[in-house]
């Protein structure tokens, strides 16, 4: 029987299945001279590269992202977005 590879590319995706170990894994997330995206230490596709300033600045996005949602969410005027809604549907007939 042979053996399936544990790492490889599929459809130009990368994937990596391979045991990590701690080391594997700060090193594939701080790459410097690397791109913004490189491939995961363990899985499928790819990962941020910490090293990169772009990461830093998608990181800080998607945190004010979240804070700003966090804070809809909570607003306290007692209004939610989940009320039912009443539809009156008015069919005509062919008569």
């Amino acid at each position: 029987m042979a053996e399936k590879p544990t790492s490889g590319e599929i459809l130009g995706v990368p994937y990596n299945f391979e045991r990590p170990s701690i080391s594997r894994m700060l090193s594939s997330y701080w790459q410097p001279g690397e791109g913004m995206l490189v491939e995961k230490p363990f899985g499928i596709g790819y990962t941020l590269n910490l090293a990169n300033w772009r990461s830093w600045i998608v990181v800080a996005v998607a945190g004010v992202l979240l804070w700003q949602q966090e804070q809809s969410g909570s607003s306290g005027d007692g209004t939610t977005e989940d009320e039912p809604v009443e539809v009156i549907v008015d069919e005509e007939s062919d008569d």
